[in-house]
């Protein structure tokens, strides 16, 4: 039987709100972030899963805890879904950087796989890790629903990996995966095989729009 992945990026943290990278540096959430991670409940309690799973990370699984309660699960938690580590840009923004050195900035751009940060995780093992993490899920919860709560950049190198699109044009293909905006990943029987179904679906839930008068209601006659 094939199973479903719900696929979340952890609700906003400081440094994401001013643009800086925060990899593996282990970065609580703002009040936004909280919100967000309450409206990813929200929508858990509407469409509910059989398992979540988080990385190890605290803003990640902070994100995931209000559909924990929600649900009454328990996260597993899963290191290989950590986000990339981005070296010397830990913390920092692109544009510092590429004030500092605008011919490295510049090659990363162009190829940020060939050319990652200094310091940082090589992006194919990332790549390899995190769908191989996916793929175990998967396999451990055939013909179910599972929530995974993750981060921007491993997701998007991940979904390539998964959908053999070139690792090099993820930042192009998949600009950004907002915060706690769902996307779903159906695997095949084996778990090979990875269809993406939705991208960056907003998990809160819509304003109900007004009724509409039924004719010859008073509420539709001038008055």
């Amino acid at each position: 039987m094939t199973a479903t992945l719900l696929l979340a990026r952890h609700g906003q943290t400081v440094w994401h709100a001013e643009n800086r990278y925060a990899g593996v540096s282990d970065i609580g959430l703002t009040d936004e972030g909280r919100r967000q991670a309450a409206q990813l409940g929200d929508w858990a309690a509407r469409h509910p899963v059989d398992a979540i799973w988080t990385s190890t990370l605290s803003r990640a699984i902070e994100t995931a805890d209000p559909a924990c309660r929600a649900l009454g699960l328990v996260p597993h938690c899963e290191h290989e879904l950590r986000e990339c580590d981005f070296g010397v840009l830990e913390g920092r923004t692109l544009a510092e950087f590429e004030a500092e050195r605008p011919d490295a900035a510049q090659a990363f751009r162009a190829d940020p796989v060939a050319n990652p940060f200094p310091d940082a995780e090589d992006p194919r093992a990332a790549a390899v890790r995190g769908s191989d993490a996916l793929r175990r899920i998967a396999r451990a919860h055939e013909g179910q629903r599972v929530l995974v709560v993750a981060h921007n950049t491993l997701l998007r190198l991940v979904l390539c990996e998964l959908l053999s699109v070139p690792l090099e044009n993820y930042r192009r293909v998949f600009p950004r995966l907002h915060n706690t905006a769902v996307s779903e990943l159906r695997f095949s029987d084996d778990g090979r095989q990875a269809a993406l179904l939705s991208l960056n679906l907003p998990c809160a839930q819509e304003p109900s729009p007004p009724p509409v008068p039924s004719h010859g209601s008073s509420a539709g006659r001038n008055r």
